[in-house]
Formats: C-alpha cells, structure tokens, sequence
C-alpha cells in the first residue's frame, strides 16, 4: 500500500519551496539540502492555499513561489543541484608542497644568518672585555705615575 502523500514547504526569504512527498526526507532530497530544516522550523508541514494543491497535482515536483524576488510569480522547478565539493587538484597540492619546501628553506638559511650574528656578537663582547682590560690596565698605570709625580712636587 502506498505511503499518503504530505505537502512540505520551505522557505529562503526569495522563494517558497512546496513539494508533495511522502516524508520529511524526500522533501529535503527533493529541496536538495543535507541540513534538516525541520529541526530549526526552515521548513514546515504546508498550510492549505495554492502552493499545497499545486503540489498535490504534482507529486514530486517542487513548487517555486517568489516572495521577494519574482513576487507571486508560481511555477514548477528542479531543486537547485548542491555544489559537489571536489578535492584539490594535483597542481595545487604540488604548489602547497613547493611552498613548504621553501619555507623551510629559508627558515634554515634566516637560523644560518642568526647563529651567525650570535656568534660575531660573542666575538664583539670578547673584544669589548679585551678593550675594557687594557684601558683600565693602562689607566690605573698612568694614575699610578700621576700620583708619584704629585707626591713629589707636593713633597
């Protein structure tokens, strides 16, 4: 025995969407939807008026009615197909790969350029103690005669 037909409709805010079918399923495979638009209140059990007895003529078939766009303008219409999501292409995900080589290209030639800054800082610092030695060396020799000389002109 056949399943008794019921009358969906459905709703975007531009269009109305009426289908007669003989469940909630069929009437979002026909809307071509994969979210349930019944679980939020989207799409409801339709109330009588033209679109519900067009749809009874057609079962199957889904009733379009404009609302925002084409207002009031009633015609039979496919469901729009849902964009098949495909994979990257190989071209893309050769691209990804070149671009990760040279990321980590030159993440390892910046590393090289840093070590490299580090080490003539190191170098730097070294040479800077060096520096700070021997000006104090030499400066604690000269107030060593400084002071000699003083004590004998003072004397």
């Amino acid at each position: 025995m056949a399943r008794a037909l019921k009358v969906f409709c459905y709703s975007d805010g531009f269009h109305s969407w009426t289908v007669a079918t003989t469940s909630r399923a069929r009437a979002l495979e026909a809307w071509g939807v994969k979210r349930d638009l019944f679980e939020d209140g989207a799409a409801v059990e339709a109330p009588d008026g033209p679109d519900r007895e067009a749809a009874l003529k057609a079962p199957g078939e889904l009733i379009e009615r404009g609302l925002s766009v084409d207002i009031g303008k009633v015609e039979k219409t496919r469901a729009p197909k849902a964009e098949k999501k495909r994979g990257p292409s190989a071209k893309d995900v050769a691209r990804v790969e070149l671009l990760e080589e040279e990321l980590a290209e030159l993440d390892a030639a910046q590393a090289g350029e840093i070590a490299a800054l580090e080490a003539r800082r190191a170098g730097l610092e070294q040479e800077a103690k060096a520096l700070e030695k021997r000006q104090s060396k030499a400066r604690d020799a000269l107030k060593a005669k400084l002071k000699a000389a003083r004590t004998r002109v003072s004397g």
